[in-house]
């Protein structure tokens, strides 16, 4: 990084472009085709998109089509989109010991979406030790069922595979065509896949301060209520936003979809609970799932679509607009109802910048939906509620299809893997890439419009 001149606003956005270009190019080769054949140029590009975008969505079975080999690269494309590029760039410079300039510092800060560039490179290395910790016990986990299924090698290499494609939230599985259907009544299973998704999506911050909070909460023998109110501003509402929108989501689909033999319709109650809940989890942009989701009724959709787009929360591994950035929205919208002037939370005053970018990235993000949306139904013959559910899956790298991907047409491939592409960036961040530094070098004074709103 240390000749690179772009703005992290430039590279970051090509980087990913990068990673995607080269895993395209290694899985069109023959060793990565289970048939040991070359893969055509715009299904490795789609692999190559759903993987570093840490996405799901996929036009071949990812457990039947491609070679081990295949799946590996897979594997580590899904592994770097997770952590970002920019992490584990930096994370080779730590390794062989190259010097951070200031510019790699900020390069990492804004990789990383931080405000301070203070202990950037040690909060870099947390992250790392914190994912392969998590990802490890999550696999060794798996293994105690997976092992007894499918044989020690085969059933390692699942635990493997589906351990980092949970906590990275990206929905990939090399278990079968229907995802985790088969498990939808194997509890430990799916609580495994819950947890690893909810680790990846409430962000590193929250795990930082969280394990802080309680060692030394317990150092001191305070209550539970007393170590949550030592958390910071920020982790206090990821932990209250994360819990309610995931009981929000557990209660829709229960009541939504308790009479349908479709999905949860057939099973005991406790099942029905039980797959509500998970269901709720993945759709924050996690992709796995327990049923078909083209059963779902057109009503659960609805909410469905809200919880895909709020998706996970910031400076972890899930998309979406993030779910702080949803409730600033919904937090200005209340205040200037109400006729606060001053946006509060947990006794803090939120910042009129992160009110203006919070409005910002909702704005653009439903524009992009709106636009990649008529594009997509315009390229072939789809309901609305097929094509919308594509599009929001795609854009806040959810994963999860109403069994449309695999029968895309060539524009319609093309329309999905822009929408993941930009789902991992940021529409807004691609918005930044052409617009930043064109400004004009000189302010102008201009005088004020007057201007009726409503």
């Amino acid at each position: 990084m240390k000749n690179i001149k772009l703005s992290s606003a430039h590279l970051i956005p090509l980087s990913f472009l990068g990673a995607i270009l080269l895993g395209t190019v290694l899985l069109m080769c023959p060793f990565a085709s289970a048939a040991g054949t070359f893969t055509p140029f715009l299904i490795a590009l789609f692999t190559a998109t759903t993987s570093v975008c840490v996405t799901g969505l996929v036009v071949v079975d990812t457990f039947s089509y491609w070679s081990t080999a295949g799946q590996v690269i897979i594997l580590l494309l899904i592994q770097i989109g997770g952590l970002g590029i920019i992490t584990v760039l930096s994370l080779l410079m730590v390794i062989t010991r190259k010097k951070f300039s200031l510019g790699d510092r900020i390069m990492l800060q804004d990789a990383l979406n931080l405000n301070t560039q203070a202990g950037v490179l040690q909060f870099m290395i947390r992250i790392i030790q914190g994912t392969l910790i998590v990802e490890g016990t999550g696999a060794l986990l798996y293994a105690l069922f997976f092992v007894r299924e499918f044989g020690t090698l085969k059933g390692l290499w699942i635990s493997l595979f589906t351990a980092v494609s949970a906590f990275c939230n990206a929905g990939i599985d090399v278990i079968g065509p229907t995802s985790l259907e088969a498990y939808r009544f194997h509890a430990p299973i799916l609580c495994i896949t819950m947890l690893l998704i909810i680790l990846g999506g409430l962000g590193f911050v929250v795990w930082f301060d969280v394990l802080i909070g309680v060692r030394n909460g317990m150092q001191k023998k305070f209550s539970p209520g007393q170590i949550f109110q030592r958390f910071s501003e920020h982790t206090k509402l990821i932990i209250t936003l994360t819990g309610g929108l995931i009981l929000f989501g557990t209660l829709i689909i229960l009541l939504g979809e308790y009479n349908n033999p479709g999905t949860i319709g057939n099973m005991p109650f406790g099942y029905k609970l039980l797959n509500s809940l998970f269901e709720s989890v993945t759709l924050r942009t996690a992709g796995f799932s327990t049923f078909p989701q083209q059963a779902l009724t057109d009503s659960s959709c609805i909410p469905v679509y809200v919880l895909m787009f709020i998706g996970g929360s910031p400076v972890g591994t899930a998309g979406g607009v993030k779910t702080i950035t949803f409730f600033l929205v919904m937090l200005n919208v209340i205040g200037y109802v109400r006729g606060d002037e001053r946006r509060v939370i947990f006794r803090r005053a939120v910042s009129e910048e992160l009110i203006r970018k919070a409005a910002a990235i909702v704005s653009v993000s439903i524009l992009t939906v709106i636009i990649l949306v008529f594009l997509l139904i315009q390229s072939g013959g789809m309901s609305l509620v097929d094509g919308l559910f594509e599009v929001i899956s795609a854009c806040a790298t959810v994963g999860l299809s109403r069994g449309l991907t695999g029968s895309l047409n060539t524009a319609g491939r093309w329309i999905i893997i822009l929408a993941m592409y930009l789902g991992r960036i940021g529409p807004i961040s691609m918005a930044i890439f052409f617009v930043r530094g064109r400004q004009n070098e000189k302010e102008q004074s201009t005088a004020e419009g007057n201007f009726y709103v409503g």
